[in-house]
């Protein structure tokens, strides 16, 4: 017994087994698809005015407000805590969507709903904390696979439940409450990891242990530094051998003000990198605006085809629109492209791709046409979401592509949160959902505006340097 719970604790393959297990259970959710025909069904009742100005908006507000503190929670409690308070607000989201009623009660709903995409971090995040470096890229491709087909077969099967089966939307909700139970339960078997990326990093010398003692500052070692911004004083200063503090010269507050200041400063040389800058900014604004897109959709799908007398296909909708975004981001592998050239130049031309999607799902009355611009809209901004990972992954220590990936989506929340405040919530414009696709499309407009006149710069700029060095080169 024994020799077989020393054998699970070194494995790989039994955390990454429940891992995906959970994460296939915690996507497997499909009522998710018909959310707005639920809310503004007979099972409660709601007008589209409130779900869209007064309900909705509450995801965005408390997203921003726990995403920061959740981040740095999930490290410190080493990820597999944070997923089990992920299980529990699952499960509480779905029981008050199941059994509560009103504004208040659906706003409620959003909160936590808002603590479950606050903490999706700890999925990603817990795999590479208890398997070693040479399986990251097999366990990172399971993990992801299993959410993409989760959310695929809960899209199909919500479809063919509500279509032929003539399930309701009640009971739709009671089945992604049971999925989301069993993601609790998987969660449980999780075995608890011994490290983390910033604050029980495995590498740091530790300090002599003694009661009452903490790390010290600064005993985590640097990560890698920005590959394209890294000069030989940083490179040598980085390589040097730092004084080793004395044991219990710092508490647990000292040691967490070090890591704040070691992420700051990790930010300030990533983001002094122009290409890692310019693929940021756009991942920042590109991703604030889908997040809108996706949160108001149905809205719009209800407005155009009234779910109480009209077929419904929201599910058929989302699973297609799954399918394009793997298949995009799949067929980005095999295209062989200087990014470093065409890159901002792929940016603006696709975002100008989903500009146009959005803006004909304001200016059409079609049903049909609104779904074929959406999945149009998801599978550009899928193709597109995969080539910024990729080239800020490529330049980046795990570390620090952690730190700018949820630094990123950071400052996407809070350009959502603008765009909620300003656009969508009661207390400020609050505009009627077809007039926000017509912002959420001048939006990407003006999106690629700013890539496409970066873009021509860079290509500018590089013919130029090619015909000086050229020049150059024939001159006697």
């Amino acid at each position: 017994m024994d020799c077989w719970k020393g054998a699970v604790s070194h494995s790989w393959i039994y955390p990454t087994v429940i891992i995906c297990a959970n994460g296939f259970f915690t996507t497997m959710r499909p009522s998710e698809s018909f959310l707005t025909p639920y809310l503004t069904g007979p099972d409660k009742n709601l007008t589209a005015e409130e779900v869209t100005n007064q309900i909705f908006p509450v995801w965005t507000y408390s997203y921003l407000a726990l995403l920061f503190p959740v981040f740095l929670l999930t490290d410190y409690v080493r990820y597999k805590p944070v997923l089990l308070l992920q299980g529990l607000s699952l499960i509480v989201t779905w029981l008050l969507l199941l059994f509560a009623h009103g504004v208040v009660a659906m706003q409620l709903v959003e909160f936590f709903y808002g603590m479950v995409t606050a903490t999706e971090v700890a999925y990603y995040a817990y795999i590479y904390s208890v398997v070693s470096s040479q399986h990251y890229q097999r366990v990172t491709s399971y993990c992801r696979s299993v959410t993409l087909v989760a959310a695929t077969v809960a899209a199909v099967l919500g479809q063919l439940l509500v279509s032929l089966a003539g399930v309701s939307y009640f009971h739709l909700n009671a089945i992604s409450l049971a999925s989301v139970s069993l993601a609790f339960v998987c969660a449980l078997f999780l075995p608890m990891p011994q490290r983390s990326m910033f604050f029980h990093r495995k590498d740091a010398p530790e300090p002599v242990p003694g009661p009452g003692k903490g790390l010290a500052v600064g005993t985590a070692p640097r990560p890698q530094s920005c590959q394209e911004e890294r000069s030989p004083a940083a490179a040598a200063a980085a390589g040097a051998p730092s004084p080793q503090p004395q044991a219990g010269s710092a508490g647990p507050h000292r040691h967490l003000l070090g890591v704040l200041l070691q992420l700051g400063r990790d930010l300030r040389h990533c983001y002094g990198s122009r290409k890692l800058l310019c693929w940021s900014l756009w991942w920042a604004l590109a991703t604030a605006g889908f997040n809108q897109v996706v949160n108001y959709v149905q809205v719009l799908w209800d407005l155009r085809a009234p779910s109480h007398s009209s077929a419904v296909y929201n599910g058929a909708v989302e699973a297609i629109a799954t399918f394009l975004g793997s298949a995009t981001s799949m067929a980005v592998g095999y295209v062989k492209v200087n990014w470093d050239l065409s890159g901002e130049l792929a940016l603006g031309i696709f975002s100008a791709l989903d500009s146009g999607s959005l803006l004909l799902m304001h200016f059409t009355d079609n049903i049909w046409a609104c779904y074929a611009g959406y999945l149009a809209f998801k599978a550009c901004y899928m193709l597109l979401i995969t080539i910024a990972t990729f080239q800020i992954a490529i330049n980046l220590s795990m570390e620090r592509y952690a730190l700018m990936f949820g630094f990123n989506n950071f400052v996407a929340l809070v350009i959502q949160t603008i765009l909620t405040v300003v656009v969508v919530d009661s207390g400020g414009l609050g505009l009627d959902i077809s007039t926000q696709f017509l912002i959420y499309g001048s939006y990407f407009a003006v999106i690629t505006g700013i890539f496409l006149i970066r873009s021509m710069y860079t290509i500018i700029s590089i013919k130029c340097r090619n015909t000086s060095v050229a020049a150059e080169s024939t001159a006697p």
